[in-house]
């Protein structure tokens, strides 16, 4: 029996979604299960204490800091035509994190995701970048070596973006069934709903020039500043 022919970059094209299925997992050892990005704040506050309360907090944050900031880093590395273009979106996302303990994680956090790229999915850039960050003239991002994981192995930076957001709003979701608590069946409900909110904040990061990155909301950047003074806490930031 004939055997039906194949796509010749099907395989490469798979191999770039594994990449990037394995680097969204929540399990992956980054730390990211230890930081709320603020919204631990708002729990004490009681601002947020429910399922409705926490898709309005995780909305705002999605398209108020995160597509402003990461997501942008995303397109700008992967579409990036020259190491440099790479460098200063690491610079420019270390410059506009304002609140220290979000410098500080989104550097640990970069670090790390650094470390499992160039171990498990090798490129020259990403192995620079690695270097860079030993020397100290890059701080590291997980924004930036998603990216260039992505790029190294041919995904689109549309799907890295999406890939991308959804992951942070995973994270904070699970960060939210045990801070809140949210119910897991809530927390998928909350996931489903922000879908389109992904679709839409991809669409938006095509649109946006270097001008708008760290246009962020200044009440989440006051929250995770605060965070730091709150008598306990369950998160680093």
């Amino acid at each position: 029996m004939p055997s039906t022919p194949t796509d010749p970059a099907a395989p490469a094209a798979a191999a770039g979604m594994l990449a990037v299925l394995q680097l969204c997992d929540s399990a992956l050892p980054t730390g990211a299960f230890a930081h709320s990005l603020g919204l631990e704040t708002y729990l004490d506050d009681g601002t947020v204490g429910d399922e409705p309360g926490f898709l309005a907090w995780v909305r705002h944050c999605l398209h108020h800091q995160v597509v402003p900031a990461e997501g942008w880093a995303v397109r700008a590395v992967a579409t990036a035509e020259d190491d440099d273009a790479v460098w200063r979106a690491d610079e420019l996302l270390t410059a506009q994190a304002l609140p220290v303990q979000v410098r500080d994680a989104a550097s640990a956090m970069g670090r790390r995701m650094t470390e499992i790229g160039a171990e498990n999915f090798p490129s020259p850039r990403l192995l620079a970048y690695a270097d860079r960050q030993r020397a100290g003239t890059s701080r590291g991002s997980p924004a930036v070596a998603f990216a260039l994981v992505g790029a190294g192995l041919g995904v689109a930076w549309e799907q890295l973006a999406g890939a991308y957001l959804f992951s942070t709003a995973t994270s904070l979701t699970q960060n939210a069934v045990r801070g809140i608590p949210l119910g897991q069946t809530a927390g998928q409900r909350v996931l489903r709903a922000l879908h389109e909110d992904v679709a839409r904040g991809v669409e938006r990061i095509g649109r946006m020039s270097e001008e708008e990155v760290g246009a962020t909301g200044p009440g989440l950047e006051i929250a995770q500043m605060r965070h730091a003074w709150q008598r306990a806490r369950m998160f680093m930031s």
